[in-house]
């Protein structure tokens, strides 16, 4: 099938849709990579390998795999239907419709402070005496504001590739420099838990932590955004879907190498978030020198300002497609998406601002505990949203029956959704709700 639409959001002459899959037409895949893994990602993976060494390595793996499978659900309801993902949500029910606002009002103002202060970590590292964390915090968020407010989708995803590159080297160029034992690492895919209390949760935490949340669903947007409106961008989003979460499985696996040689056999245990990273670079320039901890704060800056930016752009485009939907009261069609307006309207705008500036009284004052408390639930909650509500959609006569499920696939997402809702009951049990009210 052609697609006959104005390609205007990448800034090109509407084309026909590409009769099999190329390497030339990837870019969504990209961006969803670079957003979904951010530094709180590689810590995580980091402290696997100090813990267990490569014992885990295939949980990494499997943790790829469930995330290929609902990017990919999310991308073929997008093409399949020629519908919005929040469109399909709203098929389903008022109560998708409060989840998604209370979701992303709240996640929204508690993550915004999440990622500048993510991004401004290595900035003052490399440049101590410049200014505060704070302040540097501020500017990232700015910058972010200020570069995604003024470019479309096209400018976007090539700065994101190109950051992506960077990631992509300094990881790869870490997991070389300790010298893994690949003996060991091949040992590792043998699915084997650690005999240690809680391996299990560990385990399905690990795995459930690999390369994003709320940008697997906005994976659709950004299929739409690049100008793939159709069944015909099919095998090219498969595609594109795949080399993400390759690319994702090398970010996570070379963290892991590094975490496993440089901390498991010296025995050094290193501090959870972001925090963690400042610590590897101080024994990185220990054990390899200054040039390699610069570089390694370069690719720490890289991996947290593609998240920052990428949900910027990504959750704006999501929250624009729900304040469309009740305008217009009737459907949002993907074409809408890819002709760049959404990226210029007062809904995507607004929900920029929102991400940015009440954020800022967090980086000041702490983030108050009650807002951590639903934070940190919402953020579980919504991959079991996601898994169960596609599982819905692409079962249902709401997608054409050519393009439903077929046992693979809702075998996967049965899986992500069973590991996801584990999960997101363990983060509710821990939460001291005792001191909450």
């Amino acid at each position: 099938m052609a697609d006959t639409t104005d390609n205007t959001a990448t800034g090109t002459a509407a084309t026909p849709a590409p009769r099999k899959s190329s390497w030339k037409y990837i870019g969504p895949g990209i961006v969803v990579a670079a957003t979904g893994v951010g530094a709180g990602d590689l810590v995580a993976t980091l402290i696997a390998g100090s813990n267990f060494g490569y014992t885990l390595l295939w949980a990494a793996v499997i943790g790829c795999l469930v995330k290929i499978s609902l990017a990919e659900a999310a991308g073929r309801w997008h093409l399949s239907t020629g519908r919005t993902l929040f469109d399909g949500w709203a098929s389903l029910g008022r109560w998708t419709t409060w989840f998604f606002v209370v979701y992303v009002v709240i996640w929204g103002f508690v993550y915004g402070a999440a990622a500048m202060s993510s991004s401004a970590l290595p900035l003052q590292a490399l440049f101590p005496d410049v200014m505060d964390l704070e302040w540097w915090g501020i500017a990232c968020g700015l910058v972010g504001l200020v570069f995604v407010w003024f470019n479309k989708y096209s400018v976007f995803e090539k700065v994101m590739t190109v950051l992506v590159g960077v990631m992509f080297v300094v990881t790869v160029y870490l997991a070389i420099r300790v010298t893994p034992n690949l003996g060991h690492a091949f040992a590792g895919l043998l699915p084997v838990l650690p005999d240690e209390k809680d391996s299990v949760l560990n385990t399905l935490g690990l795995i459930g932590g690999v390369g994003g949340t709320i940008t697997l669903a906005a994976y659709g947007y950004w299929v739409n955004a690049k100008g793939w409106t159709n069944t015909g961008w099919m095998k090219v989003m498969r595609l594109d879907n795949r080399v993400a979460y390759a690319t994702t499985g090398i970010f996570v696996v070379s963290m892991l190498f590094v975490g496993a040689e440089l901390l498991h056999s010296a025995n050094v245990a290193i501090a959870s978030g972001d925090k963690g990273l400042i610590q590897l670079s101080d024994i990185l320039e220990d054990k390899y020198g200054t040039a390699t901890a610069k570089f390694f704060l370069i690719g720490f800056f890289a991996t947290s300002f593609t998240s920052l930016i990428g949900v910027w752009h990504g959750v704006s485009l999501m929250f624009a497609d729900f304040v469309a939907r009740y305008q217009k009261r009737g459907e949002v069609k993907g074409e809408e998406v890819a002709s760049g307006a959404r990226e210029k309207s007062w809904p995507f705008r607004a929900y920029l601002l929102w991400l940015t500036f009440p954020p800022i009284v967090l980086l000041f004052q702490g983030q108050p505990f009650r807002l951590i408390v639903l934070y940190g639930v919402l953020g579980a909650a919504f991959l079991p949203f996601l898994a169960g509500t596609l599982i819905w959609l692409l079962n249902s006569a709401r997608t054409p029956r050519e393009w439903r499920n077929g046992p693979l696939s809702n075998g996967m997402l049965a899986i992500a959704g069973l590991l996801f809702l584990v999960l997101c009951v363990k983060q509710v049990w821990d939460q001291p709700w005792s001191e909450f009210f």
